[in-house]
């Protein structure tokens, strides 16, 4: 599974968002309570992204799964 790495600074918090900065000046701003308690501004995080396939997997199979049982019970 290929995955990307994207790092990230911590520029400052506003209220309960914490503003993270890529090294190319995109910013995001991200739930402080899904941060680590530690973390503080200035604080460098890494965000390893990639697929969730069996979660994806997963998700379709429960959808058919639901759908089935409407029918069924139509």
């Amino acid at each position: 599974m290929n995955s990307i790495v994207i790092e990230l600074t911590v520029d400052r918090f506003e209220e309960d968002k914490a503003i993270l900065v890529a090294n190319d000046g995109a910013a995001i701003s991200w739930p402080k309570n899904k941060l680590p308690a530690e973390i503080h501004e200035g604080s460098a995080l890494s965000f390893d992204i990639a697929e969730a396939a069996e979660r994806e997997k997963r998700d379709r199979q429960t959808a058919k799964d639901l759908i089935n049982e409407i029918i069924k019970n139509s």
